[in-house]
């Protein structure tokens, strides 16, 4: 027999997917190769080749789950490259799930551990160590912030020694943003509106990376919700939203969190849960897909995930207090995936953009497409983030902004690093830190 004869004779009687995540032929022949993903995903439009097109790797998988391929380590490094943006699923005339199709292909293939790369099984055991436990990074991420403030970073650039470093410990220090002098760690009721009863209970995620490097936008977001008459609490008992294991294929251990968020969330009885990370909302609003199958949370999980809404999607469904002070700001838009794609809110997010008096908002070329972080795809695939990031720094210079909004902290992280990387001038921030510094100023200004 030969090897590939032996190979394909490893393979399930099902096909190559044959566990409970596994995507169907079903949803696999949904794809009627028409091409129209093609010029909206970034891996395509910066390789040019088919098998790193949605339409490509589609095809890869149907032809692993009839079993006229295996899963080989080419297969994989297709898959592997994939941003899972879903531009693709945006744009898509016949309704492909491409993200979930991606992620349950990937569980499929991290549950069969000789078939998933060293690379995806270490992810794996990283992710649960720290992610799933975030307080196992305060002392990691306390060490990271004393050689930021210490002074010993600035020494270090400047010497050059850091380019004497491995390329992925270079990559990582590129890429680090400041850690908040202040992590956010209030739990409980943190802010109710001081003139009457709260017109709504507002439920905050506070996620895992947020605190310690975005602690400002969870302040912003409370000050925020608070004027416009929300009572805010942060549940004691949440824990990660569980994206970063979804888009790693480790799809049990975001069940588990699943059902422990949902816990946390529904005994807190709140009108709606807000989230200002867009990655961790597309998480949260598909828990009801996530554990459709689980006899015990399939109904908690679809009421939960109906009450998810981001922050900016929430506000603009409400009518805007009184007291926008003019922000004489030119900014620009970049439009987080998860958000735009996964959920698809575009529109609001501008529309608090614009309702703020005096900013200038100025779209880029492509707003959409993905800056290159992507979870931890900055970290693992470097090179082609930093090639995607080339072309949205460039993007964003071209509309002479000096204000990057957007609303993820992986964007925010992203687009930060190519603001140092290529010496543009200007800051990010996210939409609602914007609202907040209008706010906050007419308020000075009384």
């Amino acid at each position: 027999m030969s090897d590939a004869s032996q190979r394909q004779a490893t393979l399930p009687a099902s096909g190559g997917f044959g566990g409970p995540d596994g995507p169907t032929l079903d949803d696999l022949l949904r794809c009627v190769h028409c091409g129209l993903c093609l010029n909206h995903c970034p891996t395509y439009l910066e390789l040019g080749v088919e098998t790193e097109s949605p339409r490509g790797r589609l095809y890869l998988m149907r032809a692993v789950s009839q079993g006229r391929i295996p899963i080989t380590e080419n297969v994989v490094r297709h898959l592997d490259l994939c941003l899972q943006c879903r531009n693709c699923e945006a744009v898509c005339p016949s309704g492909v799930r491409y993200g979930q199709i991606m992620e349950g292909a990937r569980a499929e293939i991290l549950r069969d551990g000789h078939r998933a790369p060293a690379s995806w099984r270490a992810g794996r055991r990283i992710l649960r160590r720290f992610f799933s436990h975030p307080q196992r990074l305060r002392p990691l991420l306390a060490a990271l912030r004393l050689y930021q403030r210490s002074g010993v970073q600035g020494l270090l650039r400047r010497s050059g020694f850091l380019r004497l470093l491995p390329g992925p410990w270079q990559n990582l220090e590129r890429l680090a943003p400041r850690v908040s002098a202040r992590p956010f760690t209030a739990q409980g009721i943190v802010g109710s509106p001081q003139n009457g009863p709260p017109s709504f209970r507002v439920a905050l995620l506070s996620g895992c990376i947020m605190p310690y490097f975005y602690a400002h936008v969870h302040e912003a977001t409370i000050r925020l919700l608070v004027r416009q008459g929300c009572e805010v609490l942060v549940p004691s008992a949440q824990v990660c939203c569980g994206a970063l294991h979804l888009h790693s294929g480790d799809r049990d251990e975001a069940r588990r969190l699943a059902r422990r968020n949902i816990d946390a969330f529904l005994a807190e009885d709140s009108d709606v849960i807000v989230v200002n990370a867009a990655g961790c909302g597309a998480a949260l609003k598909e828990y009801g897909e996530l554990l459709k199958d689980d006899p015990l949370y399939a109904d908690q999980a679809r009421r939960f995930s109906a009450l998810v809404r981001d922050v900016t999607e929430f506000l603009a469904d409400l009518p805007l207090s009184d007291g926008l002070a003019p922000l004489h700001q030119v900014v620009t838009y970049q439009d987080p995936c998860h958000l735009a794609h996964a959920q698809g809110v575009k529109a609001q997010p501008r529309a608090l953009l614009q309702a703020i008096p005096g900013l200038e908002l100025r779209e880029m070329a492509q707003p959409d497409q993905c800056c290159g972080s992507a979870g931890v795809y900055n970290l693992v695939h470097p090179q082609m983030a930093q090639r995607l990031l080339r072309r949205k720094m460039k993007d964003v210079a071209s509309t002479g902004a000096q204000v990057i909004a957007t609303a993820n902290p992986g964007c925010q992280l992203q687009l930060e690093a190519g603001l140092r990387r290529y010496g543009l001038p200007g800051r990010v921030v996210h939409v609602v830190e914007l609202l907040d510094e209008a706010y906050r100023k007419g308020d000075q200004a009384v």
